[in-house]
């Protein structure tokens, strides 16, 4: 199984429409691990370690979002795999 590692920001109507939550319900279904916060400009900012396909099961969220989200657009950097973290976690500030 080939692993994977995503840093992605997500630009749009972002923050107070339950990404960070519905992000954190997928990554814990899928058993991918990693982070997501808010950021002070109005972004989301994640990364995300896994097998490559449930990666891209969470990339695929991030281009849509959660119901009340409007996504304008996704930056998503692949980076090496690290398998750094035991789970997925919201960050907040």
């Amino acid at each position: 199984m080939k692993m994977k590692r995503i840093h992605v920001y997500i630009s749009g109507r972002v923050q107070g429409v339950f990404f960070r939550y519905t992000a954190k319900e997928l990554a814990d279904q899928l058993g991918v691990t990693g982070w997501i916060k808010n950021l002070p400009d109005g972004r989301v900012e994640a990364v995300v370690e896994g097998e490559e396909e449930k990666v891209d099961e969470m990339l695929e969220f991030f281009h849509k979002g959660p119901p009340l989200a409007r996504v304008d657009k996704v930056e998503v950097k692949n980076e090496e795999y690290k398998g750094e973290f035991k789970d997925f976690r919201i960050i907040y500030w």
